[in-house]
């Protein structure tokens, strides 16, 4: 099984425009407003993808505030937004490219291996003055068949409990939320036991590009995710952390993924809480 570099850059994709599907899943935490900004201007031919409703279902305050979809739901809408069998796949969004990691490592985790995110998203995109169309695309089912990984990938809050005992449990918020000494968002301040902190905009440029596979690798290797031991990762509910996972990839660093992260963990009752910089 081939697997493609997980990033394509603005000019590659110009040049394969009508050989890709390109699905557009413009989301940010806070805000409802991703389709009416697809529909103002997308990348020719993206179809769009709903963040909450497609790659995220509504659950109770202890599974967090984005659970997975079963599997029968994102292959149900991957074949809405027209995927098939051996049509090459990019993804693409307009912040930091989190949402679009979120949909690269959904459709990793069931069996696609030729998906690539834009890196830079949709400034990257305009910057190459890359063509802009409005309005809908509506496309042709398709035949797509996803696999089906049930918890292949991931782990549970007792799963994130334990893993310090034998991996590396890296928490990819930013540096004040870990330590504890910011809370908006979720119930309880303050990080997973055991956990090393790495933001995520560490690995990222100002004009939100991975940095290289040498700079990512040396962020890696602080918070001690450069051996052999296991890695795995959480945020504030399991957006970011996919993200992360993604910039495994570029540098051959398998990381599972809590998608629960923090949201599940602080509302999960008698779960100890460690604050400060550990």
């Amino acid at each position: 099984m081939t697997i493609v570099h997980p990033l394509i850059d603005a000019d590659e994709l110009q040049e394969r425009l009508g050989e890709v599907l390109v699905l557009d899943a413009r989301w940010q935490l806070g805000r409802d407003d991703g389709r009416e900004q697809y529909l103002a201007g997308h990348i020719p031919g993206a179809v769009f993808v709903d963040v909450e409703a497609e790659l995220s279902r509504h659950g109770e305050p202890h599974e967090g505030r984005h659970p997975l979809p079963s599997d029968a739901t994102l292959a149900e809408a991957a074949r809405r937004w027209g995927m098939r069998q051996g049509l090459p796949v990019v993804v693409y969004d307009d912040h930091r490219m989190l949402a679009a990691s979120r949909l690269w490592w959904a459709l990793r985790r069931a069996g696609v291996t030729d998906v690539r995110v834009l890196d830079g998203g949709w400034q990257a995109w305009l910057a190459a003055g890359g063509e802009v169309q409005a309005g809908d695309v509506e496309p042709v089912t398709g035949d797509i068949v996803l696999g089906a990984p049930g918890d292949e990938g991931i782990i549970d809050t007792s799963g994130a409990a334990t893993w310090p005992d034998h991996g590396v449990l890296v928490d990819v918020r930013a540096a004040e939320r870990y330590r504890g000494e910011t809370e908006l968002i979720d119930p309880v301040a303050g990080h997973v036991p055991g956990a090393r902190n790495l933001p995520i905009g560490d690995l990222l440029t100002p004009d939100g590009r991975f940095r290289s596979a040498s700079e990512i690798l040396d962020a890696f290797a602080q918070v001690g995710a450069d051996g052999d031991a296991p890695v795995a990762a959480y945020c504030g509910s399991g957006i970011t952390a996919a993200q992360f996972a993604l910039a495994g990839a570029l540098v051959g660093r398998e990381v599972t993924v809590y998608p629960g992260s923090w949201s599940t963990w602080s509302n999960t009752p008698d779960r100890p809480v460690a604050t400060g910089a550990d």
